[in-house]
C-alpha cells in the first residue's frame, strides 16, 4: 500500500557534496525529514517504494539520469502512486531548457546557486499543493466508503455486496472454479428490538457483522442485504466445505450472548446456501433465489440451523438438504 500523507519528507537528488549538505541542513532546520540520494536512477528505486518522500528537490544535470528524466518518469508512475513535487535546480535559464522541463512535468525551478529564503518559500508552496491532495483524496475515499457501505454496520451495502456478487460470479465462469453464497437472517430480531429497544438491535447488526468478518477469509465478502438479513459470497468454496463453513458462523454468533449498554441477550440466526459449480448455466438471480428458498427452508425446520439448496452435481441430495441445529 501506497500511503499518501507523507509531505513532510524531502528527497535531495544531488551529485554535489556542496550543495547536497547546504540543502540538507537548510530542510532540516525547517522541519523537514531529509533522504539523500546521489543520482537519478538511486533517487528513481527510492521514489518506487512505499512511504516515499512526496516532495522532490534535484538537479537537473546528473550522472546516470538526469533531473528531466527523473521527472518524466515519475509523471510515468501509475495509482495507487500518489503525486510527487518536483523542485529542479539548474543554471540552465534559456527558455528552450525550461519549456523541456515543463513538457517533463516539473513543478517549479530555482536557479543555482540559489537563495535560502526563496528555496524555502518554494519548498513550502510546494508542502501545501501536497497536503491539499492529501485532503482532497481523503474526501474523496470518504464519499467513496459513504457511497459503497452500509453506515450502520459499516459492511458493504446491498449494491456492493450485488456488484461483488457479480464480479466473482463473471470469475468463477471465467476460471471455472466453485463460488458459494449464503444469506443469512437474524432469528425474531423484531423481538429483540421490541424487547431491548432500537439502540440495542442496532448493538446487535453491528455485532453479528463483526463475528461474520472475524470468520471469513480475505478474500470473502460479506454485505448487509437488508433489514436483519445479510449476504455472505464465498468464492472457490464448494458445496460440501460451504455448508462446514457457514456453520461455523452460525455457531459464532450463538455462542455467545450479545451485550450492549448493561443488557444481554441471546442471538441466532438462519442461513441458506447455495453453491454454483459450472454444473449448470445460472446467472445471480437464480443463485440468490436458491438461497433464499434455502433460507426459506431453515426458517420453516425450526430456525438456528443452516439449510443448503441441493446441488445439480449432487444429485444423491436432490431430496435432501443439510440441515444443522443448534441449541434454541
Amino acid at each position: 500500500m501506497i500511503t499518501t500523507d507523507n509531505s513532510n519528507s524531502v528527497l535531495v537528488v544531488e551529485d554535489s557534496k556542496i550543495y547536497e549538505r547546504i540543502i540538507q541542513n537548510h530542510l532540516r532546520s525547517w522541519g523537514f525529514q531529509v533522504t539523500l540520494a546521489g543520482d537519478g536512477e538511486e533517487a528513481w528505486e527510492i521514489l518506487q517504494l512505499p512511504n516515499s518522500p512526496r516532495l522532490v528537490i534535484m538537479d537537473w544535470v546528473m550522472p546516470k539520469m538526469d533531473g528531466v528524466e527523473l521527472c518524466r518518469r515519475i509523471r510515468r508512475l501509475p495509482s495507487p502512486f500518489p503525486y510527487t513535487y518536483t523542485l529542479i535546480l539548474t543554471a540552465k535559464d534559456s527558455q528552450a531548457d525550461l519549456l523541456k522541463a515543463m513538457d517533463a512535468g516539473v513543478d517549479d525551478f530555482l536557479a543555482k546557486p540559489f537563495d535560502e529564503l526563496e528555496l524555502k518559500a518554494r519548498l513550502f508552496a510546494g508542502k501545501r499543493i501536497i497536503d491539499l491532495q492529501n485532503h482532497l483524496l481523503a474526501a474523496r475515499e470518504s464519499l467513496r466508503h459513504a457511497a459503497s457501505h452500509d453506515s450502520l454496520t459499516g459492511l458493504m451495502n446491498r449494491r456492493e455486496i450485488m456488484d461483488s456478487l457479480q464480479r466473482e460470479m463473471a470469475r468463477a465462469k471465467r476460471e471455472r472454479t466453485p463460488l458459494s453464497i449464503a444469506l443469512v437472517d437474524i432469528d425474531h430480531f423484531k423481538s429483540v428490538n421490541d424487547e431491548m429497544g432500537h439502540l440495542f438491535g442496532d448493538e446487535v447488526l453491528k455485532e453479528v457483522g463483526k463475528r461474520f468478518q472475524a470468520k471469513l477469509r480475505l478474500y470473502d465478502f460479506v454485505g448487509r442485504y437488508g433489514g436483519e438479513e445479510f449476504l455472505l459470497i464465498c468464492p472457490g468454496c464448494d458445496w460440501t466445505s460451504a455448508h462446514v463453513r457457514m456453520d461455523a458462523i452460525r455457531e459464532s454468533v450463538c455462542s455467545a450472548p450479545m451485550s450492549a449498554m448493561g443488557k444481554y441477550r441471546k442471538v441466532t440466526t438462519s442461513i441458506g446456501i447455495a453453491t454454483w459449480d459450472q454444473t449448470d448455466e445460472l446467472n445471480v438471480n437464480v443463485l440468490l433465489n436458491r438461497a433464499d428458498h434455502a433460507l426459506y427452508e431453515a426458517k420453516r425446520n425450526g430456525r438456528n440451523r443452516v439449510h443448503q439448496a441441493p446441488n445439480p452435481s449432487h444429485f444423491e441430495f436432490s431430496n435432501l438438504a443439510l440441515s444443522t441445529v443448534g441449541a434454541v
